[in-house]
């Protein structure tokens, strides 16, 4: 198995790439698993969040609405407390800036917001996820890892998504699946010492229906 940690310009099968937000709405395309939005982090940024202790990164898991996802963040920055500066600034606005694309996108009055701090092997087996669908963007530490893979088998070629790029995946509750086999895994970081903080926003549609998560209204 051959891991590509760069994104190659023919990318994969199922998988469409954009240099614009507004890009990601091609999700809905018949034939597409997945988007990638292809950005860069500041290198300040990224020597920030790179060197903060684990313990002051920002860890969540709560149901907000869009327009609270700001405040929202906010909140969890100062419980967990990440330094404040321009960094966490911007950290704040990307991930408010983030929640309200995608919400616009999938039609959500509220979203599912997680923010991960992971020093394991968290799901590690490729998959595809039991949503409609779910934005990733790891902002510290390796990305997700997707490929093409049938009947249960693991993919021949593993590709990672960027740091800081998000990726937008079509989900099992989906209306249609392409019938590429495109699956994805959090990668396998168990002993090398590295820690992740990985942003992950699921749509809700109704409240009702969330079974999880505190409801930031």
């Amino acid at each position: 198995m051959n891991l590509i940690t760069e994104i190659p310009s023919h990318s994969c099968d199922g998988l469409s790439l954009t240099s614009i937000p507004e890009g990601l709405s091609a999700i809905r395309e018949p034939d597409c698993s997945a988007m990638i939005w292809q950005r860069s982090p500041l290198a300040s940024f990224q020597s920030w969040i790179d060197e903060l202790a684990p313990e002051q990164l920002p860890k969540a898991r709560t149901i907000v609405s869009p327009e609270k996802m700001r405040e929202a963040v906010m909140h969890v920055c100062d419980i967990c407390e990440t330094p404040a500066g321009p960094e966490r600034d911007m950290l704040i606005d990307d991930v408010a800036a983030l929640a309200n694309i995608f919400a616009e996108l999938m039609q959500a009055p509220y979203l599912l917001l997680r923010l991960d701090v992971i020093s394991s092997n968290a799901c590690r087996k490729f998959h595809t996820d039991t949503v409609t669908a779910r934005l990733i963007c790891t902002y510290r530490g390796t990305g997700t890892q997707y490929g093409i893979a049938g009947d249960g088998a693991e993919p021949e070629r593993v590709f990672t998504a960027p740091t800081a790029a998000p990726i937008v995946l079509r989900g099992k509750n989906w209306p249609t699946i392409p019938q590429t086999g495109f699956v994805h895994r959090s990668p396998p970081i168990e002993g090398t010492g590295e820690t992740r903080l990985v942003l992950v926003l699921d749509p809700v549609l109704d409240l009702e229906d969330a079974s999880d998560g505190h409801f930031v209204h």
